[in-house]
């Protein structure tokens, strides 16, 4: 009962968080700052959107990605790829100890401008991609990304997402709640 209670009481603060968080004037990510190497670009989060929907590249993305010797069909994959995770679970699994530490790894891959903020930052997205519809993305990431502005180390992206999905899975396996 007691547990019962307790998820009850999360959820609750959760709902009321998210209402008055979503009742203010959103602010989201315009714009991504891609890094690969030595290369840096500035896209537009629209541009990526448009492009991880329908396939289609700019000529700026393109440029861009043929610079950086990547390939499109690959990023396209990486940032609609699906983590399914319950919001409140991911809520609970980012407000502990090792989501904490979680956060402060993969905010070195994608942050803020500044680097100041950037858990924060990035379990905003987080949660808030994961409110939706029980489903993270990459592309959510950046759309719910809670600055103007969202850096990517698009070198070490791939591998933060194996990570985020694998501590998502481990704590969905073991059925851990807070």
């Amino acid at each position: 009962m007691l547990i019962y209670l307790l998820r009850s009481w999360y959820f609750t603060i959760l709902v009321t968080f998210t209402s008055l968080w979503l009742s203010y004037p959103a602010i989201a990510a315009e714009t991504a700052i891609l890094k690969y190497g030595f290369l840096r670009e500035s896209i537009s989060v629209p541009e990526l959107t448009t492009f991880t929907a329908t396939g289609e590249l700019s000529p700026s993305l393109s440029a861009y990605l043929r610079l950086a010797n990547q390939e499109p069909e690959k990023l396209q994959q990486l940032l609609t790829k699906e983590i399914e995770v319950d919001a409140v679970l991911l809520y609970k699994i980012l407000t502990s100890v090792p989501g904490e530490l979680l956060l402060d790894q993969v905010s070195t891959v994608v942050h803020t401008p500044s680097e100041r903020a950037s858990r924060q930052s990035l379990r905003a997205a987080l949660v808030s991609s994961a409110l939706e519809d029980d489903n993270i993305t990459l592309i959510e990431i950046m759309e719910n990304y809670p600055t103007s502005e969202v850096h990517i180390e698009g070198d070490r992206l791939a591998q933060t997402y194996s990570r985020i999905s694998g501590v998502v899975d481990q704590f969905q396996d073991w059925g851990l709640w807070f």
